[in-house]
């Protein structure tokens, strides 16, 4: 088995989409992630909690707005108040300690990345827009073009089945963009350079972790 890189994921902030020059002159849209530095707050072991992982905090928060339980951890860990925890599993014990700091030179040049973020909120949605259901024909009369249809299931079983694709929310979804390769990093601005788009708007937090098919074929080797 190969060993585990288990530090290569970081919280980071979407700041938005720009464009470089590769070394052929091709133009190449890239995301720019404001990454990290990530607080530990917690190191979790095998003999204790069951299993390895790092607890990670990202932008520091006034402590009042915790809540007690919160607050009171903080305090008891001697770390500030983080407004994003979050927990990155490992495959081995982690030599972290408490208050250290993740930065984004975790990542280089190259590494493909798997970037874990929600989805733009679309607001409540009909069925053309949120299932790309056709229209219904525009004759005869018709002034329900954009509706869904019929739905009903008549005697038998005499209800809607779960499941049916009908007007909903649409937006705010967990969403994973995989494999994105990272262009560039600038550790003095705690920066990275990802090719490709990531969900989420602006300003949206987003996590950034070394590609699941890459720690796989690393593991098989």
């Amino acid at each position: 088995m190969a060993d585990a890189v288990p530090y290569k994921a970081i919280l980071a902030r979407k700041e938005g989409m720009t464009q470089l020059f590769d070394e052929k002159g091709q133009i190449v849209p890239v995301t720019v992630l404001k990454a990290g530095p990530c607080i530990v707050t917690q190191v979790k072991t095998k003999e204790s909690d069951g299993y390895h992982a790092l607890q990670v905090g990202f932008l520091a928060q006034k402590a009042q707005r915790l809540n007690k339980p919160q607050r009171i951890e903080a305090e008891k860990r001697k770390v500030g108040a983080q407004k994003m925890l979050r927990e990155i599993r490992l495959d081995v014990a982690s030599e972290q300690k408490v208050g250290d700091a993740i930065k984004c030179d975790v990542f280089k040049p190259g590494d493909l990345v798997d970037v874990i973020g929600a989805a733009k909120g679309r607001g409540f949605s009909g069925v053309m827009t949120a299932w790309n259901f056709g229209h219904k024909p525009r004759s005869r009369g018709n002034m329900n073009v954009r509706g869904p249809g019929a739905i009903g299931m008549r005697t038998w079983p005499g209800r809607i089945l779960r499941g049916k694709r009908m007007a909903t929310h649409w937006g705010t979804e967990r969403i994973t963009v995989k494999n994105l390769r990272v262009i560039a990093v600038q550790p003095e601005h705690d920066t990275l350079l990802v090719k490709g788009a990531v969900p989420g708007t602006d300003d949206g937090i987003v996590f950034v972790q070394l590609a699941r098919s890459v720690r796989r074929f690393a593991k098989s080797s």
